[in-house]
């Protein structure tokens, strides 16, 4: 099953026979005080900035968000969706939960946007899918209920199955839903990067639809997150999924690992050609870095 994302001038085709999807997650305020103060300025060359970073390091689509506290976020998404779909050619995904911020950033996105995010409660399902549909967009659905995370897999199994109904009577296929069986901190509970995973196969057994993953999530409180992060990203590609929202800067190459390892990368050219334009990007960055005052 495929999920065909489109952007000014770019496509990205996500399943599980194509090399795994990274969505940036830079462009978000949450715990970066610079870009909550540029967005709450009305100032976007820094959330521009972190576009182009991302897009340099192997983002094949880019996550926004403008959720900060007292901003008009309605039209902060819609003058920053503008500003990035004259500037890069990737598909957009917006993210918000907020059924007024959605439609405003869907109203000026190019292409085939995706949506960040819906979950199985009534409320988000009777407010976003019509969005969703309107818009011809795909949409990322959340395996959380009113009654909050499911703790097994077959739980979380059904609440999935209800998003995919639901979407279904809409009007939106299967292959436009994007599952995220949602992934918590091990340093809380030392099952739940395991449930995840065993979602992961259950989605990919019963329904065959693309999975996505809140990667960096697993790792929350834990000292050393990067490893932990490359290892569950890793064993969730191996799994199933077929994209996350994740930083493509510090994962780029474990993606390129995982998809050369399950085959998905003749010759190793991918994973070859990454690394070297990593390493010279890296250099360029320390130079940028080491010359200002």
């Amino acid at each position: 099953m495929h999920t065909v994302l489109k952007g000014k001038s770019k496509d990205v085709i996500i399943g599980p026979d194509k090399p795994f999807v990274i969505i940036g997650e830079k462009i978000n305020p949450t715990g970066n005080k610079k870009l909550a103060a540029a967005l709450t300025e009305g100032n976007y060359p820094l959330a521009l900035t972190l576009a182009q970073r991302q897009i340099a390091w192997g983002a094949d689509v880019l996550d926004v968000n403008v959720g900060v506290p007292d901003l008009d976020e309605v039209t902060a998404i819609r003058s920053l969706v503008a500003l990035l779909a004259e500037q890069v050619d990737l598909p957009l995904c917006i993210d918000s939960n907020s059924p007024q911020v959605l439609e405003a950033g869907l109203s000026v996105a190019p292409g085939k946007p995706l949506v960040n995010s819906v979950s199985a409660e009534e409320r988000s399902l009777n407010a976003i899918l019509p969005i969703v549909k309107d818009r011809n967009a795909a949409v990322i659905g959340l395996t959380i209920s009113e009654s909050g995370i499911p703790k097994t897999a077959e739980e979380r199994l059904a609440l999935a199955e209800k998003i995919l109904e639901r979407a279904a009577q809409k009007g939106i296929p299967a292959e436009d839903v994007i599952i995220d069986p949602v992934v918590m901190t091990v340093g809380s509970d030392s099952k739940a990067a395991l449930v995840t995973l065993q979602t992961i196969e259950l989605l990919r057994r019963e329904f065959g639809v693309n999975i996505s993953l809140g990667a960096s999530n697993v790792s929350f409180g834990l000292p050393d997150r990067h490893t932990a992060n490359q290892v569950f990203l890793a064993m969730a590609i191996q799994a199933g999924a077929t994209c996350a929202i994740t930083d493509p800067i510090k994962l780029g190459q474990t993606v390129r690992a995982a998809d050369l390892m399950l085959g998905k990368d003749d010759f190793a050219m991918r994973y070859i050609k990454y690394f070297r334009a990593a390493e010279k990007r890296r250099q360029e960055e320390q130079l940028a870095q080491s010359a200002k005052p």
